[in-house]
């Protein structure tokens, strides 16, 4: 009779440390899942920031240009239009933020290339700082999303994995969305005179 206690003992033990190996699992993944989450978060504030440094930039540069392109009115409309599409798209979420960030990137394109074309205008040195000052931010927004991808794979693939998913189901962590290229993006802005 002992004999079969101290069995029944053994298994309870047994049963109670499964159940405690399973319970730090699912904390662990919990918590790393938390963590990815994060990462993500704070990826996209990057990408948010120098989105915003860009478009504090841009009302500079757009008066520069306007001083030697004052009949391109439809763009520096745009670029305006962009601009503020970006600032409302904040409370809309990243998908809209990421719409906007592209809206503006094609306006931006433009008006560079708009610039290029007059040759007093590319040698003011106004124009030169603002213009480096753009390129860095461009070189960060760059760094910024490439980083931001990086973490949102991460992430994405952790709760697509199994046993991750298992938690992820559970407590429901979503899939994230990648900042991609809008088709097209490749091209070269094609710039024509009135």
């Amino acid at each position: 009779m002992k004999k079969q206690q101290s069995t029944g003992k053994y298994w309870a033990i047994g049963i109670i440390a499964v159940v405690v190996l399973v319970l730090l699992w699912m904390f662990g993944t919990y918590n790393s899942l938390v963590g990815l989450q994060e990462s993500v978060k704070n990826g996209w504030a990057d990408v948010e920031t120098q989105y915003q440094r860009r478009a504090d930039l841009i009302p500079n540069l757009v008066e520069t240009v306007k001083g030697y392109a004052s009949h391109e009115k439809n763009l520096f409309e745009d670029v305006a239009k962009m601009r503020s599409a970006w600032a409302n798209a904040k409370e809309s979420g990243i998908d809209a933020q990421i719409a906007a960030a592209k809206g503006l990137d094609g306006v931006l394109g433009r008006l560079i290339a708009v610039a290029e074309n007059y040759p007093d205008l590319k040698a003011s040195q106004n124009f030169l700082a603002l213009q480096d000052q753009l390129e860095g931010t461009e070189n960060r927004v760059s760094v910024a999303r490439t980083r931001y991808n990086e973490v949102v794979r991460t992430y994405n693939t952790k709760i697509k994995r199994v046993p991750g998913n298992i938690v992820a189901g559970w407590f429901d962590f979503t899939e994230k969305q990648y900042f991609e290229s809008t088709a097209g993006a490749e091209q070269v802005p094609q710039v024509k005179f009135l």
